[in-house]
């Protein structure tokens, strides 16, 4: 027989919570995709950057409509572009 005096009443959701955080570690995001002013939107450029090392970063600024985006690239073995990560900046309208 269970002992009431050892058993923790945060037992439960305890067990609950590492659940959960397992299973969202587990989860992965999509990759970002290309929007109207994006290097690679509708594709990889057609030149290759070929003078900067793989693994380079190559940022890229755009206006989308009412904001300032800001896009990271990351230079592939295969000299292509990835985009890791895109910022939006709201312009303020006077």
């Amino acid at each position: 027989m269970i002992d009431p005096r050892h058993v923790s009443r945060f037992g439960g959701p305890l067990v609950l919570f590492a659940v959960l955080g397992l299973a969202l570690a587990g989860c992965t995001t999509p990759d970002l995709a290309p929007i109207p002013g994006s290097i690679t939107y509708g594709g990889q450029p057609r030149t290759k950057l070929t003078k900067a090392p793989v693994g380079s970063i190559v940022p890229h600024n755009f206006m989308s409509g009412n904001s300032f985006v800001k896009e990271t690239y990351i230079i592939q073995p295969d000299r292509s572009l990835k985009l890791v990560r895109r910022d939006y900046y709201d312009i303020p309208i006077d």
